[in-house]
């Protein structure tokens, strides 16, 4: 079932695009089915004692692999593996480099990476200086790119930006500081080699998003800085398009103190004006406006004239000469599965809750349910309980209305500037419902804010309604919020959860989102 969803400007974007292949494999013209690997019943991951409670669904792509017959999304403990010759996936134990694992800040930002063009070896980085400021100094603290060409020893450098244009920029002087930047992807496409620059965000730390590219017949570097694009990081980098014209893919997103993954704006299809790099036309693809099956887009895969998207919550494959029409999407959503305990599976519709509310039992010895999430019950002990989908929905009101959301400008395009108790969610045409990259894990703060969510650090006890449930909102005011919740807790023990990959299924009669109507009512009330 497709949600049709028309995604604006795309065709104005799209028509001059040309097909470009940036990848270096390319893909046969005929692919084996019996290349690909065999299914495999991969578990959930159970995290050790000195990693996060949340690694277990830790989705988020960390490069891709393809041939002739597969593409493999790697993550750091998963690969999610579609076979080219029956459009199938399979789920295999992962095989992430363990140099891609990192995610120390700066471990990436000082050490030299190198890229082969045209059989020469150029190497590159950036640094922030100076590299650890005791007081910040928007005169002298910046960040530099440097780049060491075949033909020299010295690296050639760049100012990206310094704190006094970043404080500029953000229209805050007191309290900002430049972040810890890295570099998140290298791109040959028309003679040119191209860097997106992403950076360290939270307790103050920022950056500008930043494009460098560089052209070796030339020797000159250009720096392309979106305007659009304030405080947004940028995770990866294709182009399509004519030399003069290019379109730039985007995957983005933010990050905190205690949250590495933000949402955004999704994927952006940027393209800039003649005369000047920094301005041009931005179009947002987001889980608010568009099938994209994640929020954040971590890795993008360009082949031809298809476009693979590799998100936290699954995949899309996009054809980008009609990608204003959903039926050119194609998009797969990772999911945790578990087999129904024959003797029933006693649900509680709180997390803490000692009685169970109800009993999921199978009609069948295949019957199985849907894991949502895991969180702990006791921080001390890391005992804890599964969220899992229920079709019966549980009511609770709760002593959070709906305001306005300050941070207008940094809203995804078709989210509504309402801040409510389900603001992580979003609205799918039926119901609010909420991927695994859209669960900030706020790791400081006592894991993530959900429907319902309370933490005593006295005593490390959590307790929660629903975290990745699906949401009815039946009832809403400035002072309080009534929903339904589609979701239940259920014990660790009860279940061994495995992971799959499903389409992803959007309704077919969709409605307005509730929230346009309160967002009006608020702006009106002023």
């Amino acid at each position: 079932m497709k949600h049709i969803v028309q995604i604006l400007v795309f065709l104005l974007l799209l028509n001059a695009c040309t097909t470009q292949v940036i990848e270096k494999n390319n893909q046969a013209a005929k692919t084996e089915v019996k290349n690909c690997p065999q299914s495999a019943l991969v578990s959930l991951a159970i995290p050790g004692e000195q990693e996060s409670f949340y690694e277990r669904f830790n989705f988020h792509i960390r490069n891709i692999i393809s041939d002739a017959d597969t593409i493999n999304f790697q993550t750091s403990n998963y690969d999610f593996v579609f076979c080219r010759g029956n459009n199938s996936w399979t789920v295999q134990t992962g095989t992430l480099p363990q140099d891609l694992k990192q995610q120390n800040y700066p471990v990436y930002s000082q050490q030299f990476q190198t890229i082969q063009f045209q059989n020469q070896n150029y190497q590159y980085r950036v640094v922030r200086e100076p590299a650890t400021p005791t007081i910040p100094n928007p005169n002298k603290d910046k960040v530099v790119f440097e780049l060491i060409t075949p033909n020299s020893k010295n690296p050639q450098r760049q100012t990206l930006y310094t704190l006094q244009e970043l404080q500029q920029k953000t229209n805050t002087n007191i309290g900002t500081k430049i972040g810890l930047s890295r570099i998140t992807a290298a791109v040959i496409w028309e003679n040119r080699i191209w860097w997106p620059v992403a950076f360290e965000q939270g307790e103050g730390n920022d950056g500008i998003a930043t494009i460098v590219s560089y052209e070796p017949q030339t020797n000159k570097i250009i720096l392309i800085q979106p305007l659009e694009l304030l405080s947004h990081q940028i995770t990866d980098l294709a182009i399509t398009g004519a030399a003069n014209n290019p379109t730039f893919w985007l995957g983005t997103k933010k990050s905190g103190e205690g949250n590495l993954y933000i949402p955004g704006k999704g994927l952006v299809a940027y393209r800039h004006h003649s005369q000047n790099l920094n301005f041009g036309t931005l179009t947002s693809c987001n889980v608010n406006n568009s099938p994209l099956v994640g929020a954040i887009p971590d890795k993008l895969l360009l082949e031809n004239n298809t476009l693979w998207v590799g998100t936290g919550n699954g995949i899309c494959q996009i054809k980008l000469q009609a990608a204003d029409h959903p039926e050119n999407w194609s998009c797969w959503r990772f999911a945790a599965m578990a087999k129904l305990p024959q003797a029933g599976l006693p649900v509680y519709s709180e997390l803490s809750n000692q009685t169970p509310t109800l009993t999921l039992s199978p009609t069948n010895n295949s019957e199985t349910v849907e894991v949502l999430w895991w969180s702990p019950v006791d921080f001390q002990t890391r005992k804890g309980r599964y969220e899992v989908r229920t079709e019966k929905g549980f009511t609770v009101k709760l002593d959070q209305g709906a305001t306005q959301e300050q941070f207008r400008r940094f809203l995804p395009p078709g989210k509504p500037p309402v801040y409510w108790p389900g603001f992580e969610w979003h609205w799918n045409g039926e119901r609010f419902v909420r991927g695994f990259d859209e669960v900030a894990i706020n790791e400081f703060g006592g894991g993530p804010l959900g429907i319902g969510v309370t933490f005593e650090p006295a005593s490390g006890k959590r307790t929660a309604n629903a975290i990745r449930g699906d949401l009815e909102l039946l009832e809403i005011s400035p002072q309080s919020t009534s929903v339904k919740y589609y979701s239940g807790w259920v014990d660790e023990t009860q279940l061994n959860p495995y992971l799959t990959v499903l389409p992803h299924a959007q309704p077919q009669n969709p409605q307005p989102n509730p929230l346009e109507a309160i967002a009006k009512k608020i702006e009106d009330r002023g």
